[in-house]
């Protein structure tokens, strides 16, 4: 990767939907050379996919909680998994620091988040440890 794909990949990540007729006038570069370059980068796995930005509370969720799980070592694998089943669970990271799993949670409320940790995560076989944080705003 040069400093031409960086700064096309420093484009999609601000806004996904760009269109390379504008990436490459802003490039000084041909429309083509900005295409090909995206698809030898979608092709060497360095975008892996394309995603759009959502206001949860627009869609009914008022808390968005990002909540780091501990686990038994034996466990850490499986629970990482078994997180990922849950429609509520948006987001499944595996991390270092204080928490062994970080995870993004969305919800109606804070009864529905208690639900959701307590009477459903909170179950899983081999979670020591769980810390929400709600998120209060997300400013970019």
């Amino acid at each position: 990767m040069d400093e031409k794909d960086m700064k096309i990949l420093d484009f999609l990540i601000t806004d996904g939907r760009k269109p390379f007729t504008e990436i490459a006038k802003e490039l000084k570069t041909s429309e083509s050379s900005v295409r090909k370059r995206v698809k030898k980068m979608e092709e060497e796995g360095v975008i892996k996919g394309y995603s759009v930005m959502v206001d949860t509370q627009k869609m009914g969720y008022n808390v968005v909680a990002q909540t780091g799980f501990d686990t038994n070592p034996e466990d850490f694998l499986s629970v990482a998994q078994e997180l990922c089943k849950f429609e509520e669970v948006k987001k499944v990271f595996t991390s270092t620091g204080d928490h062994m799993i970080m995870t993004e949670i969305w919800a109606k409320d804070g009864k529905e988040l208690s639900e959701i940790i307590f009477n459903k995560i909170g179950k899983i076989k081999g979670i020591k440890k769980v810390c929400p944080a709600i998120i209060l705003e997300q400013l970019k």
